[in-house]
């Protein structure tokens, strides 16, 4: 089986296969179009060489989030760009605050052609949804793959991929990445010390009563983004009670965050607070202060997705071999296997509507979508793309390999939740604050369970936020 077998298994098993996203509304711009703006002030011939119209002298502004991916794989992808299109010249920029530096722009009617709108400081995409201030990327879909012969950009996709950018039947953001969370170690560290990872709930404890006694902390996390820690929480939830544990908190059901499964959850990771298995001082450090004590050795687990061995290459310690891991089953009464693990498209980019070099930014993802982009990307960064079959052949480094194991190992099992796309202030606000009086140890199982509940409950409530309906 190669990766391309794996992908597409793991993804049509519903990794990636869901619902349209949305996030809490708010006014993120200035007044839409109805039409959802227009085709953009520079405009090109449309050609079988050219066949979303690109005008080839017209400039292009790409504004990247500078996070864990960097920004030296746009800049390949602009050399791309630029060498289908010598004449053009290419504006990049790059920012942790997203919002901050563009939602003025976005006002005024005068944003970039090509946004990375991610992070923290993500501009809220239902508030660019509602104002038609995205473009519509149908039209990229049904154009030629920039270098696979005979297959449209739809047709080089994994499954689910155009489902979790789209809203009310339109694709509007082009989530680029492929994303596997889960639990991470050191397999050198593992190795030196025989330590064998539990595949149970009661062998995770007993491991990390021997890690503790060696003097070092099983656990580590990003106290200043304690939702990271929610993941393999819900994780353990959905694999105990089914896939529907997910479905019903995407939806806002009520008590969805009190069932028997999210109890069992809860229950299990107090024990981690309880007994006293997390590094001291974890509540006060941000996610690149915890992953770089991880890395250095003074905790054995953390949790993250699979851009964690991107984010730490500049302070893993060579020979470090980073693993991702499952988490470990509650017990034999789980409705899902230990292998089960959780798998999305992420990491998005629109086209604003009123960019002026519209078609060039479709022709940019184009460009990205390629499989020579894709392959750059995943060479540069370690890290999957959406692109189906594209990591065949790279070389892939330890961590990422790991990750590709996990997702054969999971096959039709995997899962996935999107009330985090649905709601953002959900999970950045409301069940970020419960993560952290739960995990510092201010408050216990039930009143975490309570105020998480209370958080969806206020959401749902809100007549003012468009609300999103999750079947499968």
């Amino acid at each position: 089986m190669n990766r391309r077998d794996i992908l597409r298994r793991s993804a049509a098993a519903g990794l990636l296969a869901t619902p349209a996203a949305g996030l809490l509304a708010g006014c993120a711009t200035g007044g839409g179009d109805d039409d959802g703006g227009d085709a953009g002030t520079y405009k090109g011939t449309k050609s079988e060489q050219n066949p979303l119209g690109v005008k080839e002298d017209a400039p292009l502004e790409v504004v990247i989030f500078n996070g864990g991916f960097g920004e030296e794989y746009a800049k390949a992808h602009e050399a791309m760009y630029t060498e289908k299109y010598p004449k053009a010249t290419i504006k990049h920029s790059a920012t942790q605050e997203i919002s901050k530096t563009l939602q003025p722009r976005f006002v005024d009617g005068t944003p970039p052609d090509v946004v990375n709108n991610s992070g923290a400081g993500q501009i809220d995409f239902n508030g660019l949804v509602s104002q038609n201030a995205i473009a519509d990327l149908g039209e990229l879909l049904d154009a030629p793959s920039l270098d696979i012969p005979g297959k449209k950009v739809r047709d080089t996709l994994l499954p689910g991929a155009v489902e979790v950018g789209s809203y009310d039947g339109k694709f509007l953001v082009m989530n680029y990445t492929y994303t596997v969370y889960g639990i991470w170690h050191s397999s050198k560290l593992f190795t030196e010390r025989n330590w064998q990872y539990g595949k149970t709930w009661d062998d995770h404890i007993a491991l990390c009563r021997q890690i503790k006694a060696a003097g070092i902390a099983p656990w580590t996390y990003a106290g200043a983004h304690p939702r990271y820690m929610s993941w393999p929480l819900i994780s353990t939830a959905i694999k105990f009670g089914g896939p529907q544990v997910a479905v019903a908190i995407d939806n806002l059901e009520p008590n969805a965050w009190k069932s028997d499964a999210m109890k069992a959850a809860a229950d299990a990771w107090h024990q981690i607070v309880k007994d006293k298995f997390i590094l001291e001082g974890s509540p006060g450090l941000d996610h690149k202060q915890s992953q770089t004590a991880w890395c250095q050795g003074k905790a054995a687990f953390i949790s993250c997705g699979s851009w964690l061995e991107a984010e730490q290459k500049d302070v893993t310690p060579a020979g470090f071999n980073m693993a991702v891991q499952p988490t470990p089953s509650l017990g034999s009464g789980d409705k899902l296997p230990f292998e089960a693990v959780r798998g999305t498209a992420g990491e998005p980019f629109m086209v604003p509507a009123k960019a002026k070099n519209l078609a060039g930014g479709l022709e940019y993802f184009r460009t990205m979508l390629s499989r020579k982009g894709a392959q750059d990307f995943t060479k540069k960064v370690s890290s999957l793309t959406v692109v189906a079959g594209a990591s065949d052949g790279v070389e892939l480094p330890y961590g990422l390999n790991t990750v590709v194991k996990a997702l054969e190992a999971s096959g039709a099992d995997g899962f996935n939740w999107v009330y985090n796309n649905y709601y953002r202030k959900l999970e950045r606000n409301l069940v970020d604050a419960a993560c952290g009086e739960f995990f510092s140890g201010r408050i216990g199982p039930a009143e975490f369970l309570d105020q998480c509940q209370k958080g969806a409950d206020s959401i749902a409530q809100d007549s003012s936020v468009k609300k999103y309906k999750r079947t499968a």
